[in-house]
């Protein structure tokens, strides 16, 4: 737009000395790619060049303005009076007060004209990266400058609307007849009679010359150079700013096929290719060579942008962000929202079609932002907002009670890192993702001093790796003396008013018969411990376990191996030019920094043979396990097994989960114990509780032989399974058994054996059920049974577990808190 007003002036010149190339139009189009060019080889030359050039476009421009306001008091000639100028006539302030548009004009297109002359406020900020100090450089500098613009523009406007007429011929002989009527014009009071541009167009006067400040200044050329340094210098900072800009949003990476205009060139990182693109889009707009067609455009553009400006600063002030302080002492928040709508509603004005175009445009860039959610952090009032939104409405959930309709799994999940126990979050996170809260919980176990440091060093990392994943949930994790005590703890401050864990799912202890026993202590006594609470229990179980740790362990040792690896290569690249002994020692060298020996034959065969055993040890069937979850569930079902009324947590899941895209496919089939003799009966009760549940299931069974004692080799197992933990008090006298009770009171006493046999008969005899029943189902959901604390040992208890689910699919062990979780009405 700037090298269009330049060669606008310069093809006026041309008009004037006859010397035209073709026409105005080519003629604008011509000057203004040659300028363009001229102004791409300043910016490239860096901003030194910039910066000198504006020094001296700033004094031409001074000198011409100066020259302009001398020009308005010296004497006007017959010449200069047959153009309109008459020096300050009080007359002629008059009639040029009020508005008068030309035919299809209006103040807003008159606006969208000028506005552009009053758009480079945002100068200084475009160039905040060169700035010494932009905190309180571009305050001030951006204030005086709207200052200093406002007084020359109005003072201009005055002077010229004091001093020039309207319309004016041009001709010298187009003066007052005697006796002649002037009707109040102030040209006619002053002896000339310009009455005939009523009818036919005139050259002259304020609405037809765009050379009139030439002609009231002192010396007309001057106001040329003027102009010349006004257009040159605001396409110079155009073309400068425009690119730093750009620039940096390429950096930012938020539009990923722009990061090729990142890169930068030179000791103060000049964007050359940004100066390139910017060159291409002024070349497009000067060959419209038309500036009332341009200014517009720009202005529409200008505006969306002030708009969205505004509503920045009014959106920060409104999200209270403490780290929002504008140093502006009169700043407030509300002249901010005034602004960003007078600006919309001023595009619309001036273009409604443009205005909807550019809001369309800046709409599907922030559609774009807001799906790819680039990795960037600028501490946005957006992200202040949702934090004061967050806030209030987790405090307004506070002030209503908890309603069964309104229930959902709120879990805790002792996966330890997420990335240890992957599967253990999949299945949690299919039950709680997009309606329920899910906390991954660790507990690192030792000296307070050193759990501390480790456990902060990894918070940010294991949170990311959520987020990385699209995993919805939080990492929480607790220093404490032992396993059971951070549980506790987790279990107890976990969560945030109604929003509080209200499931505790950790998965099944697989290594339960090696393990230590202050590992079964705290195993159990965390189930305990969570029923205290209130809290209900999954326990998960599937074939190969959860815990990949070593399966990562020998990943990063593999990547770290490549790693090295590829710097000795890129080490011996960089040598491998170099001659001489110098050469090789500097060879070693680097490889001796790298913490490699020389690369030999030997060398290899040693990598490879540990590649392979890396390769050899590698658990391929724990990796399938451990991302079974992820996978979409073919065609089958999901048995549940609801055989306790704990408030209806066992039912709920496994219907949550059918929601899921992955399980969609899987129907459920529910199993409850019965009486043989009516079977048909419990069906149809159990089928019409269900449908007043709006489950939907496609079988139910009855299963009337639930409570018969289990077949011999059934219990063979499972008395194989607990005889290393049990005293067999029984067969000793009473000293020793009294003895062997005091030192080992953790084993399974006969007594206690006989007084839980038909327990343990109901779990054997279940597993052979669900043997028969759900071996073939995708995945069984299953009443967890639970040990009354202090009168069933914490092996037995363990052996009952293991028993129930073993030589099954996967298998989740529920337990609600006997609160009530479904309902009949909706």
């Amino acid at each position: 737009m700037y090298v269009v007003g330049f060669a606008e002036t310069v093809v006026d010149l041309l008009k004037e000395s006859n010397s035209m190339m073709v026409d105005p139009t080519n003629d604008i189009r011509i000057i203004g790619s040659i300028t363009v060019v001229i102004l791409l080889g300043i910016s490239v030359a860096g901003m030194e060049w910039e910066a000198k050039a504006q020094v001296i476009l700033l004094v031409i421009l001074l000198i011409a303005i100066a020259n302009f306001f001398i020009g308005t008091v010296i004497p006007s000639n017959n010449e200069k009076k047959s153009r309109g100028f008459f020096n300050y006539q009080a007359s002629i302030f008059a009639e040029n007060f009020g508005p008068s548009f030309t035919k299809g004009e209006g103040f807003f297109s008159v606006f969208a004209i000028f506005f552009p002359a009053a758009t480079g406020i945002l100068a200084g900020a475009n160039i905040s990266g060169d700035l010494e100090d932009p905190q309180d450089a571009i305050p001030r500098g951006t204030m005086l400058a709207i200052f200093i613009t406002t007084v020359a523009y109005i003072g201009v406007a005055i002077c010229v609307g004091a001093c020039v007429v309207r319309d004016a011929t041009g001709s010298m002989n187009d003066t007052i007849i005697s006796g002649m009527n002037c009707n109040g014009s102030a040209a006619c009071g002053l002896g000339y009679d310009f009455s005939r541009c009523r009818h036919e167009p005139c050259q002259y006067g304020l609405m037809n010359n765009f050379q009139v400040m030439s002609m009231v200044s002192g010396f007309g050329p001057l106001i040329t150079a003027g102009i010349f340094s006004a257009t040159l210098s605001s396409a110079l900072a155009s073309l400068v700013s425009a690119p730093k800009v750009f620039q940096a949003l390429c950096k930012d990476n938020i539009y990923k096929a722009l990061q090729f205009f990142a890169k930068g060139y030179g000791k103060n990182n000049e964007p050359l290719r940004g100066y390139i693109l910017t060159f291409v889009i002024a070349m497009a707009f000067i060959l419209i060579a038309e500036l009332n067609t341009i200014a517009p455009i720009i202005s529409n553009f200008f505006l969306a942008s002030y708009a969205l400006i505004n509503f920045s600063c009014f959106h920060a002030s409104y999200a209270k962000s403490p780290g929002w302080r504008p140093a502006y002492g009169i700043y407030n928040m509300w002249v901010s929202l005034f602004g960003a709508v007078l600006c919309c509603a001023v595009m619309f004005v001036i273009n409604w079609w443009a205005a909807v175009i550019t809001y369309v445009i800046e709409f599907f860039l922030y559609i774009y932002v807001t799906y790819k959610k680039p990795d960037v952090n600028w501490g946005s009032s957006t992200q202040a907002l949702s934090y004061v939104s967050a806030l209030d409405n987790a405090l307004e959930l506070t002030t209503v009670e908890d309603h069964v309709k309104n229930f959902r799994p709120q879990c805790i999940v002792l996966t330890g890192g997420p990335m240890t126990r992957p599967a253990l979050l999949d299945i949690t996170h299919a039950f709680t993702k997009n309606s329920g809260l899910c906390i991954c919980c660790e507990v690192f176990v030792g000296p307070r001093k050193l759990c501390v440091k480790e456990m902060n060093s990894g918070m940010a990392k294991k949170q990311a790796w959520l987020i990385k994943n699209k995993i919805k949930a939080f990492y929480a994790a607790v220093a404490a003396d032992c396993f059971r005590d951070g549980v506790r703890s987790l279990l107890q401050a976990s969560g945030l008013g109604r929003m509080k864990p209200n499931t505790l799912v950790i998965g099944y202890k697989k290594n339960w018969r090696k393990a230590p026993l202050t590992e079964i202590e705290n195993y159990v006594g965390i189930i305990h411990d969570a029923f205290d609470f209130e809290i209900g229990v999954v326990i998960v179980r599937i074939s190969q376990g959860f815990d990949i740790s070593q399966v990562l362990q020998v990943q990063d040792e593999l990547e770290k191996l490549e790693q090295e690896r590829l710097a000795l290569e890129a080490t011996i690249k960089d040598n491998e030019c170099e001659e001489g002994s110098g050469g090789i020692r500097g060879l070693f060298k680097k490889a001796s920094q790298l913490n490699i020996t020389k690369p030999t034959p030997k060398k290899d065969s040693s990598m490879s043979t540990i590649h392979s055993m890396h390769v050899g040890e590698f658990n391929q069937k724990l990796v399938e396990a451990s991302t079974q979850f992820k996978k979409k569930q073919g065609k089958g079902t999901i048995d549940v097994w609801w055989l306790f009324d704990d408030g209806g947590l066992t039912l709920l899941i496994p219907y949550i989960l059918t929601l899921r895209k992955k399980w969609k496919d899987c129907k459920l089939r529910i199993y409850v114990g019965g009486k043989i003799n009516r079977i048909e009966e419990e069906k149809i009760a159990m089928a019409s509780l269900l449908s007043k549940f709006r489950i939907k299931f496609a079988d139910i069974h009855i299963i009337g032989d639930i409570n018969i004692k289990p077949n011999k080799e059934s219990w063979k197992v499972f008395e194989e399974m607990i005889e290393p933990y049990r005293l067999h008090e029984s067969c000793k006298d009473l000293t020793t058994a009294e003895k062997l009770k005091r030192e080992t009171p953790w084993k399974i006493t006969d007594a206690e054996l006989e007084a839980v046999k038909e327990k343990s008969y109901r779990q054997v005899r279940l597993n052979e059920l669900l043997q028969e029943h759900s071996r073939a189902a995708n995945l069984i959901v299953l009443s967890l049974p639970v040990a009354r604390k202090g009168s069933i040992s914490d092996w037995l208890y363990m052996a009952w577990l293991e028993i129930l689910t073993k030589n099954l699919p996967p298998v989740l062990l529920v337990r609600g808190n006997h609160k009530n979780v479904l309902t009949f009405y909706s």
